[in-house]
């Protein structure tokens, strides 16, 4: 005989797998669906209890439908519940990108494929190129030498040295962190 606490992990896995395999448009799009399937028709918890972890799962780091998912599980069946949760909230995600991943020479073979990841590469350049107008753009107008100086000496550290990019983000977070508590105490 299955017991009840085996019986609520199976539910939580199949459930998080379902709403993790049919959900598209982002983690808002979970909380409609965990309300349906949780608050509603289980009665795992209430629809104030839902809006308490919704809050929380956006405010947290990371994807807001694994938070959820996780949050939701840990209010069900405590830590292995938020366990089963976040493994089925990410397998059907990870299973996709195996699947892209293996498949990708194939893909990247085909004329039209190949065409459109093209276009999708010239489409990120330019919405990164936009994004770094837009922080110099800011940091110039905060006519600050130090902010100014720190986007070429990063570009070139980079590009030129071939510096790793997590240690010039380590080295220019510091910078700023060593600025703002430097600044604070020059206001003392």
């Amino acid at each position: 005989m299955i017991s009840q606490r085996t019986k609520l992990s199976i539910w939580l896995l199949g459930i998080n797998l379902f709403i993790s395999t049919f959900t598209f448009g982002g983690g808002y799009v979970v909380v409609p669906m965990i309300r349906k399937y949780f608050v509603t028709e289980n009665k795992r918890f209430s629809e104030d209890e839902l809006v308490d972890m919704a809050a929380i799962a956006q405010s947290s780091p990371g994807a807001i439908a694994i938070n959820l998912s996780t949050l939701a599980g840990f209010r069900v069946a405590g830590r292995l519940g938020a366990v089963i949760s976040c493994i089925a909230a990410v397998i059907p995600s990870l299973v996709l990108l195996v699947l892209i991943s293996k498949f990708y020479v194939s893909f990247a073979a085909n004329p039209l494929i190949s065409a459109v990841l093209k276009g999708m590469q010239a489409g990120v350049a330019a919405l990164i190129v936009d994004f770094v107008v837009d922080m110099c753009s800011m940091m110039i107008k905060e006519r600050s030498f130090l902010l100014t100086f720190i986007i070429p000496t990063a570009f070139l550290a980079n590009f030129l040295f071939e510096i790793n990019v997590v240690i010039i983000l380590a080295g220019c977070c510091f910078i700023c962190i060593a600025r703002v508590w430097l600044n604070k105490r020059w206001q003392k």
